[in-house]
């Protein structure tokens, strides 16, 4: 018997992995996160599948769910939204598998920041204007952040920021990054990315916070912000297709004699 944590992805079933969509359609036992991951996304599982919403449950209850599974030698697959290795919260629940000798695996997943890059149509690493993605998030309510995990410290670094659970931050957001991005550094804010209602807000620092609030999107959003998703930025091109610059697999080009 073994547990399966799947990244369902940001919410669009076709972004399920060919790996993730047989094993859902394999386990008897499905739970998934409900208020993250659409039904859709696991409808794939057996018709005669012990399938649980999650969001209402507890630690407690998931585990014991899985233990009942384990002592009749059933496979589980825990269905996470995005990724399970970015807050997917299975450190706990692996933490407890393992004390119980019970077998698990990861199926990685299309992480939230892929997702809404995608749809924003852009790339989130530009040459020599950021090179370097930070994906952080805001503490708010949930579990307190490490001592110099800070907004501050990362814009110091002028990489591009994926802020989770920030939506009702965002004037927070503001004062600590505007003094080091500047008033004017492009924001994205992505709602619900890869489901039906998607929203995508753009703005600056200064006015993104009234944008979202004329929205009235007050979560599951993802916050993106940094120099790189500035679309008139003169940039050069990379490296990696330079004739100029050959590597192992493109020998240098010779000129026309």
């Amino acid at each position: 018997m073994t547990v399966y944590f799947i990244g369902a992805g940001p919410g669009d079933p076709e972004l399920l992995t060919l790996k993730a969509a047989r094993v859902i359609g394999e386990c008897p036992v499905c739970l998934y996160a409900g208020s993250l991951v659409p039904e859709a996304v696991v409808a794939c599982a057996p018709d005669d599948a012990l399938v649980m919403d999650t969001a209402p449950m507890t630690l407690d209850d998931t585990h014991r769910v899985i233990v009942a599974a384990h002592t009749k030698g059933q496979d589980v697959a825990r269905v996470h939204s995005g990724d399970p290795s970015l807050y997917g919260a299975i450190a706990e629940q692996i933490r407890r598998l393992k004390a119980d000798g019970i077998a698990y695996q990861i199926i990685p997943g299309v992480p939230a920041y892929a997702a809404a890059a995608a749809a924003l149509g852009t790339e989130l690493t530009v040459p020599e204007v950021a090179q370097s993605i930070v994906l952080t998030r805001m503490s708010m309510k949930s579990t307190g952040m490490p001592e110099g995990e800070t907004l501050a410290n990362f814009a110091r670094t002028g990489a591009t920021l994926a802020i989770h659970l920030g939506i009702r931050a965002l004037r927070e957001i503001e004062r600590q990054l505007a003094p080091y991005y500047g008033e004017d550094c492009p924001v994205a804010v992505i709602y619900r990315v890869g489901w039906p209602d998607q929203m995508i807000i753009r703005g600056t620092l200064m006015d993104v916070r009234e944008k979202v609030r004329a929205a009235k999107i007050t979560r599951t959003a993802l916050i993106l912000v940094g120099p790189a998703l500035n679309d008139s930025h003169g940039f050069p091109d990379s490296a990696l297709y330079d004739a100029a610059k050959p590597h192992v697999l493109r020998p240098r080009v010779k000129p026309d004699i």
